[in-house]
């Protein structure tokens, strides 16, 4: 195949890899928008409608430890078809849940399911690309699904706004259905079975314990989820924040939220394009180092009750240096990973969404009229983001000649 051939197929193959992965941010974003509608229909506190927020964020977590274990197991397109089938049905039955506790419970099984196309996902990755190819191409998946935070939220206003809260969860399941039909159609299997894992339980903990155990592994591991962790914050927070606080209309607070995704399309790309001029890790660090600075200036912000447009500015940059550190940190903690590519890719999800869901309440822990708790999480997050990576990921000594 000539060069253009081969860049068409490599942008074929990130647009379907990006629609399993979008999946996250679309059962996250979508309905961000409709936080106050669905408090008032049931009658409850923001803290309820945030703590849905955390449970599918459990969800994604645990999901992404099951899915992405089994996918080294079975391969990756049966696990990955069986989660879509079972994405379908959970979002149906989130848009007519009749209390608050079962809508939570329902968006825990929305989550699980959905991260199977993170997971699995990635896995694919590994399982095609190696060395700079491999940053290139997730830099490449990540332009493609950085797309759904700008669509999600916009998408998510545009139904609310001529339909309840529900027809949100009901376009979720939609688009599961049309997952289901392109992992039957569409999806090849990239996992060989010469190239899989015993399915003894013993050896998958084993395969856990050993990448825990490596501290190169740990320090991206630890210093990506804990950031990420930090952009839960921000999304479990901003729709109080600029809705209650500022007094956005929800098609603004679309506008706004969406803009982010932007922002993280800037940050991933630059990883990319010149990932042959800087090394990954000095990316890595560049961009840990860029959180800390915005996030000390939302601090300032919101401590200091400042404007709108005030707080928004160092929240886009701050959301470009996630973009930055997720596709360096990805690509050093996968690089060495062949067999465990899958129970790699799940703990590095499952550490991001499980320090998440423990962040996102504690945004409105002061109510829905501070943004004070956010800018500490954020600070706190990004520096032991800093500390992880600078503690843990040290640069291997070079031999002796």
């Amino acid at each position: 195949m000539n060069s253009g051939t081969i860049s068409r197929h490599r942008l074929r193959f990130a647009l379907l890899l990006g629609a399993f992965s979008a999946l996250g941010p679309f059962t996250i974003d979508m309905y961000l928008p409709s936080f106050p509608e669905i408090a008032a229909q049931f009658g409850t506190e923001a803290s309820m409608v945030q703590l849905s927020l955390t449970a599918s964020l459990l969800g994604l977590g645990v999901g992404q430890l099951v899915m992405g274990a089994w996918s080294d197991v079975m391969g990756r397109r049966k696990p990955l078809l069986l989660a879509m089938i079972l994405y379908a049905v959970a979002s149906l039955v989130c848009a007519i849940a009749p209390s608050i506790g079962f809508f939570i419970a329902v968006r825990f099984i929305q989550g699980f399911a959905a991260a199977a196309g993170i997971v699995i996902s990635r896995a694919i990755v590994r399982d095609v690309y190696s060395g700079h190819e491999l940053t290139k191409f997730f830099s490449l998946l990540m332009l493609v699904s950085n797309v759904a935070p700008l669509v999600a939220p916009v998408a998510g206003s545009g139904v609310i706004s001529f339909t309840a809260w529900n027809g949100v969860f009901v376009a979720l399941g939609l688009i599961g259905i049309f997952l289901v039909i392109m992992t039957t159609w569409r999806l090849e299997e990239t996992l060989p079975v010469e190239k899989r894992v015993s399915s003894n339980i013993m050896e998958l903990l084993r395969n856990f314990k050993s990448l825990l155990q490596d501290r190169q592994f740990a320090g991206y591991a630890l210093a990506q989820g804990i950031m990420i962790a930090g952009v839960f914050a921000y999304v479990s927070g901003t729709p109080f924040i600029y809705q209650k606080i500022y007094g956005a209309s929800p098609q603004l607070f679309a506008v706004l939220f969406g803009s982010n995704g932007i922002s993280l399309i800037i940050g991933s790309q630059v990883v990319g394009r010149l990932a042959h001029v800087i090394s990954e890790r000095r990316f890595l660090l560049i961009g840990l180092l860029l959180s800390v600075v915005t996030s000390i200036a939302v601090l300032l912000v919101v401590l200091f009750q400042g404007p709108l447009f005030a707080l928004v500015i160092p929240l886009f940059f701050f959301v470009a240096s996630i973009g930055m550190t997720a596709t360096a940190s990805f690509s050093l903690a996968m690089e060495t990973q062949d067999r465990m590519a899958g129970s790699a890719a799940a703990l590095l999800g499952l550490i991001p969404f499980l320090l998440g869901a423990v962040v996102s309440p504690l945004v409105g822990i002061a109510g829905e009229q501070t943004a004070v708790p956010l800018g500490i999480i954020i600070l706190a997050t990004s520096l032991l983001a800093l500390l992880s990576f600078l503690g843990l990921a040290r640069q291997p000594r070079k031999q002796a000649a």
